[in-house]
């Protein structure tokens, strides 16, 4: 798909470049924006039962993740650009479809691979943004949201953008890799997972307490309690890096997931209409964002 696209537009970087951030501004519109809208902009009690902090982050908070996000994606689409650029003139080992060379089954164990090794790259930029104060120097913009909505998924600087789209770079110059693989599995796999861990509110069929997989509850606590010099649940999909690492939480630290703080009758409906609720439709308003 994407090496057919690139043969209808042409090889100039810069064009691909631009292409691929006007899609990044679509995937960022569809994924956080189609969230944002169900549980943030008509919020309801049933909802909120499961949200995380029972506060909701101010329009003007929304509105600095959005811009953030733009300048973070900016940048997060140089590295794929200048893969397909690559891939394109033959100087990568990127390749397109099913060939008789690399089948079905060559496809299937690289998303796998693709996968895992990705995760454990992500989770370690990240643990070292935490461990080291000048990472940390770049990496701290994304904590200025310390509850966050679905628009903080790539609100980083540019050097955390840029660090962490490497890796569409990187594969194909290491190995043979489908290209369409590679850049779907960081589309839908880690923006799509990472809207789901920026989302706020909790799932009723992945728990906190799981010992495998990352909720929103890991990253909500990651975002309002990790700070420099400590790295707490950096992880991405696969619990098992932090846990590796050390990067968890005491383990007598107070639990505040919503199932836990529900039992203890911190999600009564009396709470919920206490609770500010913030006019999203500002957002709506170009002089919103010109302010």
């Amino acid at each position: 798909m994407l090496c057919e696209l690139h043969d209808v537009f042409g090889s100039n970087f810069l064009f691909t470049w631009a292409l691929l951030s006007l899609l990044g501004i679509g995937a960022v519109a569809f994924f956080s924006g189609s969230v944002f809208l169900a549980y943030y902009a008509w919020p309801n009690y049933d909802q909120w039962r499961r949200k995380i902090n029972p506060e909701y982050p101010s329009a003007e908070k929304v509105r600095s993740e959005v811009l953030q996000t733009l300048k973070g994606l900016a940048v997060a689409t140089i590295c794929p650009a200048l893969s397909l650029y690559l891939a394109q003139h033959g100087q990568s080992k990127a390749f397109c479809g099913v060939t008789e060379q690399y089948g079905l089954g060559y496809n299937v164990l690289s998303f796998l691979v693709i996968w895992v090794v990705a995760d454990f790259y992500e989770f370690f930029y990240h643990y070292l943004g935490h461990k080291f104060s000048l990472l940390w120097s770049q990496h701290k913009a994304h904590h200025h949201f310390f509850n966050p909505s679905p628009f903080a998924v790539i609100a980083d600087d540019a050097m955390d953008q840029f660090v962490r789209s490497a890796p569409l770079l990187l594969f194909p110059l290491l190995v043979p890799v489908n290209i369409d693989i590679l850049f779907l599995t960081f589309a839908f796999f880690f923006y799509g997972y990472g809207t789901v861990l920026h989302w706020g509110f909790e799932s009723e069929w992945l728990s906190a307490h799981n010992q495998y997989i990352n909720s929103s509850y890991e990253h909500y606590y990651h975002h309002a309690f990790s700070i420099g010099g400590k790295p707490i649940y950096n992880g991405f999909f696969l619990k098992c890096w932090d846990q590796l690492f050390g990067s968890v939480p005491d383990p007598e630290t107070k639990c505040v997931c919503s199932r836990c703080e529900l039992l203890k009758g911190n999600r009564s409906e009396k709470k919920w209409l206490e609770v500010k609720k913030p006019n999203y439709a500002v957002l709506l308003s170009p002089s919103f964002w010109i302010g």
